[in-house]
């Protein structure tokens, strides 16, 4: 196997059109695909060219959530272009009352929430590659003092993000 990258996530979710809301409303997905008979949707990210980022299949709101500390997913990552955007994703998750916290991994600065049904993810930016040194091989987590990251690193993109022609 010679798989290049995760292309997308599929989640199972409660309730369908509260999940979609929340996806529109935190990261601005639009909808590309519904499949009514198995009670899906797919999202795709803004600037993405995937078919889709994100599947998610409600199974209604009986379905038992999963228990935290079992055997599953622990969270989803998704990366921004600048640190201005990480800055802009804890406000946006603030604002939705879904901000769980934030901690800088060296190499990447990491803001975290959780979707209505308690599905984790964190939202990250990846310090410039030059930059990495020793965190290249290091696995750290600390305290995030996200403004000195911004004064320090505004400006910056690193994720190579597609912009479409006008």
């Amino acid at each position: 196997m010679s798989a290049v990258r995760l292309n997308h996530a599929v989640l199972f979710v409660s309730d369908l059109e509260r999940a979609l809301d929340f996806y529109v409303r935190a990261f601005g997905t639009e909808v590309v695909a519904r499949e009514p008979r198995a009670n899906a949707a797919f999202l795709r990210m803004p600037g993405s060219e995937n078919h889709h980022d994100l599947g998610l299949f409600g199974i209604g709101a009986d379905a038992p959530p999963r228990r935290p500390g079992t055997v599953g997913l622990y969270h989803l990552a998704w990366q921004v272009d600048t640190i201005e955007d990480l800055e802009q994703a804890r406000l946006t998750l603030a604002n939705l009352d879904a901000f769980t916290g934030e901690s800088s991994h060296g190499a990447t600065k990491s803001v975290y929430g959780v979707d209505p049904d308690g599905n984790e993810f964190e939202v990250m930016w990846m310090l410039p590659r030059a930059s990495w040194g020793e965190m290249a091989a290091s696995a750290t987590t600390e305290r995030l003092d996200l403004a000195d990251e911004v004064r320090r690193w505004g400006g910056r993109r690193t994720a190579g993000r597609i912009v479409e022609d006008a």
